[in-house]
């Protein structure tokens, strides 16, 4: 592309276009910009009445280029762009006006070099390909002089009494007289360095023939660890002659590889025969003991926990060494339930041998003594439940800049997530995650020697050696992947790669390196980046953010019009993101006084990352956990007492205020369980002046499945998409159309064009009123319920995206549900796009989640008023699962399984501004209500709300493909909401289906002004028993609401629509 031209803009975005053809504001105005659907296209962009127009520019196979227009108009061809833009600056070539005026490009944020990541810069140097003056020849040979002298000088301060004679007068010639033929030729374009090769060939003429002596004994004894079916089956060793004419460098780089899969080879058949594992014995979890309180009666008793994993037991004791014949057996531990009002209390749900359920109330010592001992349970849970496929694994993700220096010998706190913020409890040491990932800036170590490091130290804390995935480096930014060996054969399609974000886009020292993979079914995308540093930048690095968006490319090559952030069902974004603290200079004494004091709110609130989320610019629908820990960058070296916020340069005193520049995000699609279990720094490693980050994650995983029906004879499933709805943020003036990517597809499905409606806020709607059937390639219920919809919506002209989003089909689980998905592009909020889904698989009832073991129970809380929630006398304590965001979905009659992109960020300090962002939608509107009541629906803050029909009889349940009947809304609660406690995530996983309830009179609900009026709950023992609190001991499945008594139920929805009228109540 003609990159020197005023027309010409490279690889801008779409929205960046009209941008800059709006500014312009006159009729001809026009651009050039690189096609985002065809590589090596162009896209052709007019204004006109202010709308923007799109043609695309097509090379054929003689790279001649042609204007798509209008039909009828002759087809032109040309071969370079200035000769187009000439030819169409003239009237009637079927553009909708000719081009007259064309936008200038805007000048892009520089960026100065950094002493600590790059060299200094030599001055430029121009060796002319024809005749060279003799002044410059001198100069050339005077330089080579002084670059032999430099050598020379060197040598002699070394002791080369250990040195053969032969090998000192072959080193002395080479800087004598070679160096310098060597860097003529390097000035003449060859960079063989010959003279070098022939020193390093002479040095090493014995290893030569030692090497080639060698390799082959080696190579044998690796083809017979290869554990091949029959001696002598497959190729001969290959030998390599000395004189086979590689460089030595190239056969001792091939001599360590053997040598290293050698070692490996050895240790995995010779410790597996024997039952070890990495060289120490099989990872084993020893009994765990807790001291807990059980309260009876108002008496509280002192008890003992002890957690046998191996055993698959819990007992249940008064003394600590007391006998251990009272215990559970794992299959008889149904569920724990956490209580959200008291973080230490647990209740524990087993069966007895008389089939009678049993809810046992325990009081831990704190909070993490509690989260430990759910750990261990769910360990035990997964250990013995005989699944051949794991449901939920934990990941570890890691971040640290190691300010050029190597690390310390004892870096265990950082994989055992300790030190400052939301840790975990010393039992968890002895759980090791599924998947460590560790991100790393200004690494000065190499790729194997870090990996090594890494694998050492999990070995020496777990017992295990982990298997590498994957490692990826651009200059010192490094991403190492290592998971457990029994996952090896789980992990498939891996991929990686880089993007520069240096000077110019050109430079490694800044920008990201990214790994893909796929567990079973499950696709995962974890991205390192270092971001443009200094804390006036911060524009710079939000456009150093958009660039890795765009231009890395991982996982599925099929999802073209997808970015990253749509293409993983987990996506971690992690790295020195480089955001600072903006506050001046002057306040850097009280900064390190609140620090001090542990009060980060008040620096929290002017985090440039958070700040920059809440107005949308960057990370877009990602979710951080709460930072609960103090700032990680500028620290003195081998201290973690005192930051050094100043340095002296040339030009002044430069300030570094203490600031959060490492972190950890995240974004999953929706309905998806995943929960950060830890998010903090350590304290105890010193060598940078950045401190280490980490974070735990529990994250849900489909499996490869495999169908149990006869196909010929098991039912077609079926998803039907319709009445959908896209209203558009562009100026664009084209037709659009839907595709639908998923990999229970057996292809992308495209829809017919759409009809537009225009209108006053520069919006477009378009209305795709026709349904859509898409057929899945597996009818099972236990598969579609895990899969997701991909949606693109695109221009006819130019194939283009105007906006990706993901439906879930876990929301249609039950009924025909209605949907609204924000829609992205490139990174920016392109507009929303609603609709209705309905799903219908085979029969067959899914099998119960290893994360659904562990839930939430909802207590009563007061409000931001102080006032209690106002409920009737059939209320009941809702639990759900931590990862439903604890936002109750109670509503009579409907499953609000849904979505919201309009939650605010988790890491706003302030309960205002949280309250101002959870009123802002896609479009910059107030946000519909999304189910039948507002305040009652559960919220994703990935992805956008949907609300559900009313449930209707099996018969209509079936066939239901009309939208539900229209229904009032309560008015939207003022005020900011009021934060609960953070046992949550920010995705969602399953919800229990609906039940078909006896049929009774509506009651009445009080008006607003009688809400204060409501009668007050019934004592407890007067409650009649929810279908949660498990005290109907004649229920079959405690965690089914269809298997539980008619009247319990009516109690229950009896009881919920009292609590409708406070919709003040779950948004606490």
């Amino acid at each position: 592309m003609q990159s020197g031209q005023a027309w010409c803009h490279g690889n801008i975005t779409r929205s960046k276009t009209e941008d800059l053809l709006s500014k312009a504001g006159r009729d001809g105005s026009f651009l050039i910009r690189d096609s985002e659907s065809i590589q090596g296209a162009f896209a052709l962009c007019v204004l006109f009445q202010n709308c923007v127009y799109t043609y695309r520019i097509l090379p054929n196979e003689d790279k001649k280029l042609s204007v798509q227009a209008s039909e009828g108009v002759p087809i032109r061809f040309f071969s370079m762009l200035p000769e187009l833009v000439e030819a169409y600056q003239n009237p009637s070539m079927g553009l909708i006006t000719h081009l007259q005026y064309a936008v200038q490009r805007e000048e892009e944020l520089e960026e100065e070099p950094e002493n600590k990541d790059l060299p200094p810069q030599l001055p430029p140097r121009d060796f002319p390909a024809g005749e060279v003056k003799d002044g410059a020849t001198k100069s050339c040979e005077q330089g080579h002089k002084g670059l032999s002298e430099t050598f020379l000088m060197r040598l002699q301060h070394m002791d080369m009494s250990t040195i053969a004679e032969e090998q000192q007068a072959l080193i002395l010639d080479y800087f004598r007289t070679s160096v310098c033929l060597d860097a003529e030729q390097v000035q003449n374009g060859n960079h063989n360095l010959p003279g070098l090769k022939k020193l390093t060939t002479a040095i090493c003429k014995n290893l030569n023939g030692e090497i080639s002596r060698v390799l082959p004994a080696l190579e044998v004894c690796q083809r017979a660890l290869d554990q091949q079916p029959w001696p002598g089956t497959g190729p001969p060793p290959r030998q390599i002659p000395a004189d086979c004419g590689q460089s030595v460098s190239i056969r001792l780089e091939h001599l360590n590889k053997v040598l290293y899969s050698l070692e490996e080879k050895a240790k995995n058949a010779v410790f597996d025969s024997v039952g070890y594992e990495g060289g120490h014995k099989k990872s084993l979890i020893p009994p765990v003991v807790f001291e807990v309180k059980q309260e009876s009666l108002g008496i509280s008793t002192k008890m003992f926990m002890k957690v046998d994993v191996e055993g698959g037991k819990l007992h249940i004791t008064k003394l600590k060494d007391g006998p251990d014949d009272k215990y559970f057996v794992h299959d008889k531990i149904r569920q724990l339930v956490k209580s959200q009002k008291m973080h230490a209390k647990l209740v524990i749900v087993v069966e007895t041998e008389k089939e009678k359920i049993l809810r046992r109330e325990f009081v831990f010592d704190n909070a993490k003594k509690r989260e430990g001992f759910c750990q261990l349970l769910q360990q035990m849970k997964n250990k013995h439940s005989g699944k051949p496929e794991p449901d939920m694994i934990t990941v570890f993700v890691g971040t640290w800049n190691m300010g050029n220096a190597g690390p310390p010998h004892g870096t265990s706190s950082w994989f055992q997530c300790k030190g400052q913020g939301r840790t975990q409890d010393d039992t968890a040491d002895l759980i090791p995650h599924d998947i460590y990932v560790v991100g790393t800036q200004e690494d000065p170590l190499g790729e194997k020697e870090w990996a090594d490091a890494v694998k050492s130290v999990l070995r020496s804390v777990t017992n295990i050696h982990f298997k590498q995935v994957a490692v990826h480096t651009l200059w010192n930014i490094r991403i190492v992947v290592l998971a457990k060996p029994e996952h090896e054969n789980r992990i498939s399609h891996v991929c990686s790669d880089s993007v520069k974000t240096g000077i110019a886009n050109t430079l490694g020292n800044k920008g990201a390196v990214g790994v893909s993979f796929m567990f079973n079914g499950t696709a995962f995308g974890f991205v390192n980046s270092h971001l443009t540093s200094g804390s006036e930048k911060k524009l710079r690095r939000n456009q150093n953010y958009l660039n890795i968006l765009r231009f890395l490319n991982l996982g599925d090559k099929k999802l073209n019009p997808f970015d990253i952030t749509h293409r993983f069902t987990h996506l971690f974004w992690l790295g020195d993101l480089n955001y600072r603290v903006d506050l001046p200079n002057t306040e850097a004494e009280f900064m390190v006084s609140r620090i001090r004091q542990q009060q980060y709110q008040d620096l929290l609130c002017r985090d440039q990352l958070s700040m920059e989320r809440t107005e949308q610019r960057v990370f877009l629908h990602f979710a951080e956990e709460e930072i609960t820990f103090a700032p990680t960058y500028r620290f003195e070296r081998y201290t973690r007492d005192k930051y050094a916020y100043t340095k002296a340069k040339a030009t002044g005193t430069k300030y570094n205020l203490p600031s959060w520049c490492d972190r950890i995000l995240w974004k999953s699609y929706p309905l998806v369980h995943v929960v950060c279990q830890a998010y903090g720094c350590t304290n105890d490693i010193m060598t940078s002046d950045h401190s280490p980050v980490f974070a735990s994650f529990e994250v849900g995983v489909a499996s490869q499945f495999v169908s149990k029906r006869d196909p010929n004879s098991a039912p077609q499933g079926g998803i039907q998409i319709m009445n959908c709805k896209a209203t558009l943020l562009t100026k664009s003036k084209t037709k659009f159309f839907i595709e639908y990517h998923s990999s229970c597809l057996e292809k992308t499905v495209r829809t017919c064009e759409g009809e537009n409606t225009e209108h006053l806020d520069g919006s477009i709607k378009v209305w795709f009123g026709n349904q859509v059937q898409l057929t899945p390639i597996i009818s099972d219920a236990e598969y579609l319920l895990d899969q997701h919809i991909l949606i693109c919506v695109k221009s006819t002209d130019s194939d283009e995206s105007y906006g990706e989003g993901c439906v879930a089909l876990r929301a249609a689980q039950f009924c025909y549900t209605e949907f609204q998905v924000a829609l992205t592009h490139h990174g920016e909020n392109t507009g929303v796009l609603t609709g209705g889904i309905q799903l219908h698989t085979s029969e067959g009832k899914p099998t119960e989640k290893l994360y659904d073991f562990i839930k939430v129970e909802k207590d009563d809380t007061k409000g931001k008023s102080g006032e209690a929630n106002k409920t009737s006398a059939g209320q009941v304590h809702d639990v759900s699962n931590p990862s439903y965001m604890e936002v109750s979905h109670r509503s009579t009659n409907v499953i609000a399984k849904g979505w919201s992109y309009s939650m605010p960020p988790k890491t706003l300090p302030i309960a205002a501004q949280a309250g101002k962002d959870s009123k802002k939608s896609p479009t910059g509107k107030p946000p519909k209500p999304a189910c039948v009541e507002a305040s009652k629906m559960f919220d994703n803050p990935l992805y956008g709300s949907t609300r559900t029909a009313p449930s209707q009889g099996k018969d209509q349940e079936k066939n239901h493909l009309l939208p539900p009947e229209p229904t009032f809304w309560p008015k939207p609660p003022e005020g900011p909401p009021v934060p609960t406690p953070r046992n949550r995530s920010f995705t969602c996983s399953e919800s229990k289906p609906p039940t078909a309830v006896a049929q009774h009179k509506k009651p009445v609900v009080p008006s607003r002004s009688q809400g204060s009026a409501s009668r007050p709950p019934l004592p407890a023992k007067a409650r009649p028993p929810g279908p949660l609190e498990l005290q109907a001991p004649k229920a079959k499945d405690y965690r089914d609401s269809s298997e539980l008594p008619g009247k319990q139920r009516a109690a229950l929805r009896a009881g919920l629509t009292q609590s409708q009228k406070d919709p003040k109540g779950d948004q606490q």
